[in-house]
């Protein structure tokens, strides 16, 4: 058998191996965040989570949605994982948890996910996925930003664009909330169905940076987020 020859590359290069732009498997429009390392998780850090929609489903924002999501979110206290914040967006969840490490974390919002995918599933009549494989998660050290996922979190509809009739958004925790600069009242307002804070940063320390939380901070911040975020879209 003869000397191998180097050849050379036909016009165009070969079509295949290394690195090109675009390159690899196409990215699932369902997938969720990209799988990056997550920030490490400890006790006494809340986590904010938001976990979206795949494409092509009815809004969370329904009554009887919103009802089973509120009935589940009662029953998920576990003894290391705790939901303490939420709100319900058309096509995202919103939450803040305690969990004592990544691993309760994982486990604890995989649980959650797949009751939430079985039951909403049976009440909507449909089978197969309903959240995004993979969802996003920030660990909350200081007290700013716990106190800038309050405000976030507190202040999601408005975020959307959503009409809310009162000071507080009712598909979220905000009832419940008893951080609020103002006297908040809603009439017949059920049973809270998430946890008492537990970490310090959650309880108390997230009033070091400007106390008590206002209505109206949370909705300005809120409409000021949306109206970049409109500004930004518009852009050519």
């Amino acid at each position: 058998m003869g000397k191998l020859r180097n050849l050379p590359p036909p016009p165009g290069g070969w079509g295949h191996g290394g690195w090109r732009p675009g390159a690899g498997r196409p990215k699932d429009p369902n997938a969720g965040v990209p799988h990056t390392p997550r920030a490490r998780v400890a006790s006494r850090f809340p986590v904010h989570v938001t976990v979206g929609l795949v494409d092509g489903l009815p809004t969370l924002r329904a009554k009887a949605t919103y009802a089973l999501i509120r009935e589940m979110l009662a029953a998920s206290e576990k003894p290391r994982f705790r939901i303490v914040h939420y709100a319900i967006q058309s096509k995202q969840l919103q939450l803040i948890v305690e969990a004592s490490d990544a691993d309760r974390l994982s486990r604890g919002m995989q649980g959650l996910l797949v009751r939430f995918a079985r039951n909403i599933n049976s009440l909507w009549g449909r089978s197969g996925t309903v959240f995004r494989d993979r969802y996003d998660s920030k660990v909350l050290k200081t007290p700013r930003e716990v106190r800038d996922a309050l405000v976030k979190v507190l202040g999601a509809a408005w975020r959307d664009g959503v009409s809310v009739k009162g000071d507080v958004d009712l598909y979220s925790s905000g009832p419940w909330f008893d951080g609020w600069k103002e006297r908040i009242k809603v009439p017949n307002l059920p049973e809270c169905p998430v946890s008492k804070a537990k970490t310090w940063l959650l309880k108390e320390g997230w009033r070091e940076k400007g106390g008590r939380l206002s209505v109206r901070e949370v909705k300005a911040a809120a409409r000021k987020s949306a109206s970049a975020r409109s500004s930004t879209r518009s852009k050519p």
